[in-house]
């Protein structure tokens, strides 16, 4: 008999959706517009923006423009944002533009949602990121939970009010309970996914974790006592979109140095592995309703 599962965990990025892509084409937009019209070398700009972008702990820094040294020494005391609007277009039309689910993506999760199943997303993306993802792809009542790190800090003086384009309900889910992690606690910790189980609920015999990374995924499920489940086709380290985002990283080299290590001393071996699409999990697991405990712990919503 196939396992039942009342429950599952899914990584958002490059598991639902191909998060590299849209990096990569929106990054890249952006650099490329940046270095024709400021007339910098394209290395100088990539080394500015991975400064920045350690400084903030994030590849994703919405006011990266503004930051970067080498464009403030070349403006100063000018409205980069202004200058360089062009950049910040080329960014968000490119990101419009790729922005994709995986094929199966919306049908399974419609399915696991008729079924009674309980899901729940699990990033590492900063909340603002990932709450524009999941609305923008249909994925807002699809999620039962979203689960992610708050956001960076603002630019002193920047408040949310004055840096929104939107009325502040176009900002908000539905349907999905978006609910902020601890700030620092990211994957791959299995104490964080044990906390998410508790607070929604789930009993880890019954839950599956599903995500493309062996590491951050696979290794912290199986360490949290749950059943384990490698999305393969989200692999992306052999892209060429990876190479960029490795010149621009919050990554240290501590950091990556790190993760090595992690990946030597342990043998990483997947439970189950989807090979081409989220929808073979129909094929490894019979989904059954969820039922939430009158207990479960609540956590911090987003606001």
């Amino acid at each position: 008999m196939k396992p039942r599962v009342t429950a599952i965990i899914t990584d958002l990025d490059n598991t639902l959706y191909d998060w590299l892509e849209m990096w990569g084409e929106a990054f890249g937009a952006m650099l490329r517009v940046l270095a024709e019209r400021s007339r910098l070398p394209q290395h100088v700009i990539e080394a500015d923006a991975r400064g920045v972008h350690q400084r903030r702990g994030t590849t994703e820094y919405a006011f990266l423009i503004q930051e970067l040294p080498c464009l403030r020494e070349k403006h100063p005391r000018q409205d980069l944002t202004e200058i360089y609007a062009d950049a910040i277009r080329a960014y968000r039309l490119a990101r419009e533009r790729s922005l994709r689910l995986f094929p199966s993506v919306a049908e399974t999760l419609a399915v696991l949602k008729a079924r009674g199943c309980l899901v729940v997303g699990y990033t590492d993306s900063r909340a603002f990121h990932a709450g524009y993802r999941v609305r923008k792809l249909g994925l807002d009542g699809l999620l039962d939970y979203l689960y992610s790190p708050p956001d960076h800090d603002l630019p002193s003086a920047a408040t949310l009010e004055a840096i929104r384009t939107q009325p502040k309900e176009a900002y908000h889910f539905r349907k999905t309970v978006h609910r902020l992690l601890p700030e620092g606690e990211v994957k791959p910790n299995p104490e964080v996914l044990a906390d998410i189980m508790e607070g929604v609920g789930a009993a880890p015999e019954r839950t599956i974790h599903v995500g493309d990374s062996l590491l951050k995924d696979v290794l912290m499920a199986q360490q949290a006592g749950v059943t384990d489940v490698f999305a393969r086709y989200g692999l992306a380290q052999h892209r060429q979109e990876y190479e960029l985002l490795r010149r621009v990283s919050h990554w240290t080299d501590a950091d990556i140095e790190r993760e090595r290590r992690r990946m030597a001393l342990h043998d990483v071996h997947p439970t189950y592995t989807l090979n081409e699409t989220l929808a073979e999990l129909f094929d490894l697991f019979e989904f059954e309703p969820f039922v939430a405990p009158s207990a479960a712990r609540r956590a911090p919503a987003c606001s």
